[in-house]
């Protein structure tokens, strides 16, 4: 087998996203699985290290991952588990997530599920402040892989994806602000990292994460676009406009595309572009896996 080239840590989602008729579509979701989705979809070769139910949702999310390319070889069924779930609910303050996930079997992986052999196969280690927060026992597995990831001079990728139902504001600052410090590239929202450092202008954010030790940082605007930095120069890069419904999971898109083209072209400003790109096609429809493009539909489209 190929080696892989980036490894996501993280739990997965099963969605239930509501239309505009209002009935909910059955869908994908959990932020490290939509990167490993966005990924393939680039390309990329892309492995997970996670942990799902023996129920329905696990089947139907492993099903979906062999359909897409991504390597399960690293995601465990935990017999009698529970796969979480979530509900997308959209109003005129943009969309909303309701969440059924405590206890479920991505929460009891543990560190003892991450080996040395397993990182080393890797080009680039994913994960997120989500694996952080859901639970102790995946603290404790996504710690043990970003150190591994280190001991062996693997570039590890971090989104600090704040979600204060999780867990409380200044434990996020905390763990997620450590964890940084072993990371190599930065991929945080620019809404979360105003509660995580405490800063509001985008430069100063961009500044903090370099200061932590990350190489390369992308902080995502929103609607603003992104900025990009990898400590030598900075640029902003504007929106791509497109008649946007549903910004879930357009994040995750993001970071996805932008960790395979900086595999491919090794320059951050020409990731961040096509990244930028792709994750605005992402908000045209409804779910977070479902619009998230391809290749040649990022590379093809033009801004009118």
């Amino acid at each position: 087998m190929a080696r892989t080239s980036i490894l996501c840590l993280g739990e997965p989602l099963f969605e239930l996203n509501q239309a505009a008729d209002g009935s909910f579509r059955p869908g994908f979701g959990g932020d490290v699985s939509n990167v490993a989705v966005a990924i393939a979809r680039q390309g990329g070769k892309v492995g997970l290290i996670s942990q799902v139910g023996d129920d329905r949702f696990g089947d139907a999310l492993r099903r979906m991952w062999a359909d897409e390319g991504i390597d399960t070889t690293h995601v465990n069924v935990l017999e009698g588990g529970d796969t979480g779930i979530y509900f997308v609910t959209h109003d005129e303050d943009g969309h909303h997530f309701t969440y059924r996930r405590k206890g479920s079997a991505a929460s009891q992986l543990g560190a003892g599920a991450i080996s040395a052999q397993t990182i080393a196969s890797a080009r680039i280690l994913y994960t997120s402040g989500i694996s952080l927060g859901v639970s102790e026992t995946l603290r404790a597995a996504t710690t043990a892989a970003v150190n591994l990831a280190r001991s062996a001079g693997l570039p590890v990728a971090f989104d600090p994806n704040l979600r204060t139902r999780l867990w409380p504001l200044e434990t996020a600052r905390k763990v997620s602000h450590d964890l940084m410090r072993n990371c190599d590239i930065a991929l945080p929202g620019l809404d979360d990292a105003r509660q995580l450092t405490g800063l509001s202008d985008p430069q100063a954010i961009v500044a903090f994460y370099h200061d932590l030790g990350a190489r390369i940082v992308a902080l995502t605007l929103g609607a603003k676009g992104v900025l990009v930095s990898d400590s030598r120069q900075s640029a902003h890069i504007p929106p791509f406009r497109v008649n946007a419904v549903d910004a879930t999971g357009a994040g995750d898109c993001f970071n996805g595309i932008f960790l395979t083209h900086l595999l491919r072209t090794d320059d951050p400003f020409v990731a961040a572009r096509i990244a930028n790109t792709g994750a605005a096609l992402s908000t045209t429809g409804y779910g977070a896996v479902a619009p998230i493009p391809t290749y040649s539909e990022v590379m093809n489209v033009k801004e009118t």
